[in-house]
C-alpha cells in the first residue's frame, strides 16, 4: 500500500518512497495517469538497483490519491507536486516528467531552483491546454464547454476524458512557451516522432525557451506517446543517469 500525505484541505496524496543516495529521482505522471505505470515502475527498479532514492506519487484525483479528477487543474497539480517535493523528498532532486508531468516539472523547477538539479521530460506537454486541447475539441466542442463548463471527449487510453472550463482557464495562467524559461539545470527531452498526442516539435520549442545550455533533445523515430517499450525505458533510464551525472559533477556521462 502507498503512503499518504494529507493536504491542508484534508485531501490525501498517495506516494511511494524508496530510500537511497541522492539526488532523489522524483517521477511526475501525466494527465489522468498514475504512479503505477510502466515508466514509473521501470524507474523504481532502476533506482533500486543503483541504490538511489526514488519518489513517485499521484496528483489529487489520480490513482490512489483522494479527490475527483474533474475538480482538478494544472495549478492544483503543481501544488501537489510541490508538497511532495517539500514534505517527502529529502535534499536535492532530479525530476522525471511524463507528458503533463513534463509541464508540471518545469513549474516545480521554477519554484524550487535551489533543490531541483536536473529534468528529464518524456513526451513533455507544456501548455497543452492552450496548444493542443482547443484543436482537439474543435469549435463545436469549445462552444459546448463554454456553455456547460465540462465536456467528455473520447480517449485512446480508456474511458472518455472529462475536460472542464476551469482546466483550460487555469492552464492559461500557467503557460510557459511564449517566452524565456529561467531554468538553468541540465535537461534531457525524450520524444517519439510517431506521437499522436503531443507533436515532437514541442520538445524543440521547449529546448529553445530554456535558459540552460545543457539541453539534450532525443527523438525516437518510431516512438509513440507512451514511450513504454523496453527500448524506450532503457532510453529513459540512460537519460536519467546522464542528467544526474551532469547535475552532480558537471561532466557528461
Amino acid at each position: 500500500m502507498p503512503d499518504l500525505l494529507e493536504r491542508d484541505d484534508g485531501t490525501r496524496l498517495a506516494y511511494r518512497r524508496q530510500a537511497g543516495a541522492g539526488p532523489t529521482v522524483m517521477f511526475l505522471p501525466g494527465f489522468r495517469s498514475d504512479m503505477e505505470g510502466a515508466k514509473a515502475a521501470a524507474l523504481a527498479e532502476h533506482c533500486r538497483i543503483q541504490g538511489r532514492a526514488f519518489v513517485r506519487f499521484d496528483y489529487r484525483g489520480h490513482g490512489a490519491s483522494g479527490g475527483a479528477f474533474e475538480d482538478g487543474c494544472i495549478g492544483d497539480w503543481i501544488d501537489d507536486a510541490t508538497l511532495i517535493l517539500d514534505r517527502v523528498v529529502a535534499g536535492d532532486a532530479v525530476l522525471v516528467g511524463s507528458s503533463m508531468g513534463g509541464w508540471i516539472m518545469l513549474h516545480l523547477a521554477l519554484r524550487r531552483p535551489e533543490r531541483v538539479k536536473g529534468l528529464v521530460g518524456l513526451a513533455a506537454a507544456p501548455d497543452f491546454t492552450a496548444t493542443l486541447l482547443p484543436d482537439q475539441l474543435g469549435p463545436e466542442g469549445l462552444a459546448r464547454l463554454a456553455l456547460a463548463g465540462r465536456i467528455e471527449v473520447p480517449s485512446a487510453y480508456g474511458e472518455p476524458l472529462v475536460i472542464t472550463r476551469r482546466l483550460i482557464e487555469d492552464g492559461n495562467d500557467h503557460l510557459l512557451l511564449d517566452g524565456p524559461i529561467p531554468i538553468r539545470c541540465p535537461v534531457h527531452l525524450l520524444h517519439g516522432q510517431e506521437d499522436p498526442d503531443v507533436p515532437w516539435q514541442t520538445a524543440l520549442r521547449l529546448a529553445g525557451r530554456l535558459d540552460t545550455g545543457a539541453v539534450t533533445v532525443e527523438l525516437v523515430k518510431d516512438g509513440d506517446h507512451r514511450l513504454s517499450r523496453d527500448a524506450d525505458l532503457r532510453r529513459m533510464t540512460a537519460a536519467v543517469d546522464r542528467v544526474i551525472q551532469l547535475a552532480t559533477t558537471g561532466l557528461p556521462a
